[in-house]
């Protein structure tokens, strides 16, 4: 018994001392800033500090694994860029981009021009990566909405393939075209972000989410020329919650089905404000798709001098030219419209638009309650091959079948 008494002793203090070493291990990992002023750039916002920039990403990605690298965008400058993409996979286990200057893009189109011309701001293949500060991202939009005809304009900021992303703080204005782009990203929180471009501005969408999953937007002031929040095909558990919405298009899932196969479930938005937005809540697609649209939620919206608040539009075709003619449809499930209250602009509330061949299942619309913004003018709601259920909502609407 003494012997096995002993050996229990020795275990544990091995144990212990194993524990211990791991801890002390996990204590001092290293942080290692790379601040973005020691490689060359000068914060003038008339100086290229495009290198500059590239040359501490590259540092800051290549430094000692399992480490913590921070780029530091000192505040009180400004740092003119063209075109850049910060690159991973990067060595350490996180790398931080702390903005607190500001950062404005060229006045002149010809400097947008590069191997990726599909964006400004392009972070791809980078794990761990948050992007936060106080500071401001200008796109320098209005240089391509003078002559939206010339040119493709490209997203202000967009992630490609980035798991467990953050993104906090920072304001956005004027992209060319949206703001900030979610692409093949899983994990991702955004959080407390102001995004703003005029009302009149083209296509300058908050926050657009495609083949990603697991994303949770919350917490944000977004006012722009389009969706505030466009959830795309191939997307997934999307959680979106405590947005300020407006001027802008409201909040989207699609446009889907254009020229193929689009799949989107599990969304769940709410306690979220939209003021005098085109829409409200809105899902669209084209005719002539294919897949799905399930599982969604909109949950505790109020309207202010919404002009569209409540919309299924499965005949989506915002030219209005060689609109496609199609039996074919993707198909809408298990949608819930719950505590959305507020103002319209328009008479027409509640547009349900499913395709007629394609119907709309298990829809419910519970203790939903919008009123004309002019008191006393009667509001409506219509129905195209929609199913489900209601309860406790106005106006009266009785177009939704079993």
């Amino acid at each position: 018994m003494q012997v096995q008494f002993i050996t229990l002793v020795l275990v544990l203090l091995t144990s212990s001392v194993s524990v211990s070493s791991t801890t002390s291990r996990i204590s001092l990992v290293s942080t290692t800033i790379f601040d973005v002023m020691k490689y060359g750039a000068k914060g003038d916002g008339k100086t290229d500090d495009s290198q500059a920039f590239m040359k501490a990403w590259k540092a800051a990605c290549q430094s000692t694994p399992n480490s913590k690298s921070i780029m530091n965008i000192p505040g009180g400058r400004t740092y003119l860029l063209k075109p850049v993409a910060f690159a991973g996979p990067c060595k350490p286990s996180k790398i931080f981009v702390q903005v607190s200057g500001n950062i404005i893009g060229s006045t002149k189109k010809t400097d947008w021009m590069s191997n990726h011309a599909d964006s400004w701001l392009l972070f791809s293949m980078v794990n761990g990566l948050t992007v936060s500060g106080n500071g401001q991202i200008n796109g320098q939009g209005p240089i391509w909405w003078k002559n939206a005809c010339i040119g493709t304009p490209p997203p202000a900021l967009q992630f490609k393939r980035c798991n467990s992303l953050r993104l906090n703080g920072l304001t956005h204005i004027n992209s060319p075209r949206v703001h900030i782009s979610l692409t093949t990203c899983n994990g991702v929180i955004a959080s407390n972000l102001h995004i703003i471009a005029p009302e009149t501005s083209p296509n300058t969408d908050g926050i657009d989410i495609s083949s990603s999953t697991n994303v949770n937007i919350r917490d944000s002031v977004i006012a722009t020329g389009d969706d505030c929040i466009a959830i795309s095909g191939g997307s997934s558990n999307i959680k979106i919650s405590g947005i300020m919405c407006g001027p802008g298009h409201g909040i989207s899932i699609g446009s889907l089905g254009h020229g193929g196969t689009d799949v989107v479930e599990n969304v769940d938005v709410r306690n979220c404000t939209m003021t005098k937005t085109l829409t409200g809540v809105r899902i669209k697609t084209y005719q002539g798709g294919s897949g799905y649209a399930r599982n969604i939620s909109f949950k505790a919206i109020k309207l202010d001098a919404v002009y569209n608040p409540i919309i299924i539009d499965q005949y989506y075709c915002p030219t209005q030219e060689d609109c496609i003619n199609s039996t074919s449809a993707v198909k809408l499930s298990d949608i819930s419209f719950d505590g959305i209250t507020g103002t319209s602009n328009m008479d027409n509330v509640i547009n349900l638009s499913c395709s007629e061949t394609v119907a709309c299942t298990n829809i419910s619309m519970d203790n939903v309650y919008i009123s004309s913004v002019t008191p006393g003018r009667k509001v409506f709601g219509k129905c195209v091959n929609a199913h489900g259920r209601i309860s406790h909502v106005k106006p009266l609407f009785n177009c939704l079948k079993p």
